[in-house]
């Protein structure tokens, strides 16, 4: 049995950019996956950052542009407008599909319906031996380097004993749904206690007439199941479902993401976690695509340095170095304010909405990306002295 340098466990947008990145430096590169097709099964609404996802790949063909940003509480609103488009939500299979394809063209081997079982390091330390349940039955392949792109259930780090379960998470439920009134250009957040427990409910808009409908809560804070709260609000229509005529749903999407930071650490003897399965997510909407496509790409794009000089440790943890030193203080302050978010009464969520009414375009999307710091915040309550900004200035410095 001839070894791959790179195995990768998991066909969303981190391992397949990992596929990606590990095949163009030159890598054998093999990813399972475990589900019958690439992007078969949607967990995720697809909202994400045109700049950001245009720089990794992703065109046009495959998102709906938005420009305008909605927060719907139980009795305050707001609509922050802009001019080009500035946010997107991906045709998630489209999308998933596309980066599959840049993966196969570099030279990846692509195996769909094909679960992992287990994974283990040989006892020389040398080589990696992933078995894995497919069509044909039982196989066993072994390999230099693993990246764990499992997602939310970490399966291959926690197979072999180095993480835990998540204790803090997301979870989420969505119908993609024809609607009769859809403003194509504006997403829609919704919170307070007609809307979701401890966590919001969404608007994106896919496409003409075509919108993902969701509500997602946070554990441990709820118990609450989404599935229950979105189909009361269908059935409800709050505002501004009630502005949106006939609302028909046509499919059902369900997912889980972490939201308690990246996991410390993210890299082991011949293994790194990328996406959900390393936890790189923006807390404050939770949204983790534009990490798992870039640190997908840098994960195999390091993986394969580290093949090249006989697996060297430390060249891996230069994955996780790159990471915290762009990433971690951003994640850390956004942290903050969404565990506020997540236990504000609807009279609080009333006055936030205040507060987002007086934000630019520019200063509102630095604030919901989670690309806010303390000289940010500072020139803001400048601009808006009358806007208690002072409480968001105490949620970056603050535990």
């Amino acid at each position: 049995m001839v070894p791959y340098d790179i195995a990768v466990v998991g066909g969303g947008p981190a391992g397949l950019s990992a596929a990606l990145g590990a095949a163009k430096a030159g890598g054998s590169v093999i990813l399972l996956e475990k589900d019958e097709g690439i992007g078969q099964n949607v967990r995720t609404s697809g909202v994400t950052w045109i700049h950001e996802i245009e720089k990794l790949g992703i065109g046009k063909d495959h998102y709906n542009p938005i420009r305008n940003f909605s927060f719907v509480s139980n009795s305050n609103s707001v609509t922050i407008k802009g001019v080009a488009p500035r946010a997107c939500v991906l045709n998630v299979r489209s999308a998933y599909q596309h980066l599959a394809m840049l993966a196969a063209e570099a030279g990846a081997e692509i195996r769909v319906r094909s679960k992992v079982t287990n994974a283990t390091i040989l006892p020389d330390r040398k080589m990696c031996r992933l078995r894995s349940r497919t069509p044909k039955g039982e196989i066993e392949l072994d390999c230099r380097t693993i990246i764990d792109a499992s997602g939310f259930n970490s399966l291959i780090a926690r197979s072999m004993g180095l993480v835990k379960e998540w204790g803090r998470y997301g979870i989420g439920a969505e119908y993609e749904c024809y609607c009769e009134n859809l403003d194509l250009d504006t997403w829609v957040l919704m919170v307070g206690s007609k809307y979701s427990d401890s966590g919001y409910a969404w608007i994106f808009p896919v496409s003409r007439n075509r919108a993902r409908i969701g509500v997602g809560v946070g554990r441990p804070e709820s118990r609450s199941d989404p599935v229950e709260k979105l189909n009361e609000i269908l059935v409800g229509r709050p505002h501004p479902l009630d502005q949106m005529g006939k609302i028909q749903p046509i499919e059902f999407h369900r997912g889980f993401i972490p939201n308690e930071g990246p996991r410390t650490p993210m890299v082991y003897d011949r293994l790194i976690l990328v996406g959900d399965s390393a936890g790189q997510s923006n807390p404050l909407v939770l949204e983790g695509i534009r990490y798992a496509i870039e640190y997908g790409r840098i994960a195999g794009e390091i993986a394969m340095k580290s093949v090249s000089q006989n697996c060297n440790k430390d060249i891996l943890f230069g994955y996780e170095r790159m990471w915290r030193q762009k990433n971690q203080a951003s994640i850390t302050s956004a942290q903050r304010v969404q565990k506020r978010w997540v236990n504000l009464s609807d009279e609080e969520w009333n006055s936030e909405i205040d507060i987002l009414r007086e934000m630019s375009i520019d200063e509102f999307i630095d604030f919901i990306k989670a690309e806010f710091g303390i000289c940010k915040l500072v020139k803001f309550g400048l601009n808006h002295p009358k806007v208690a900004y002072r409480q968001l200035l105490g949620l970056i410095k603050n535990p």
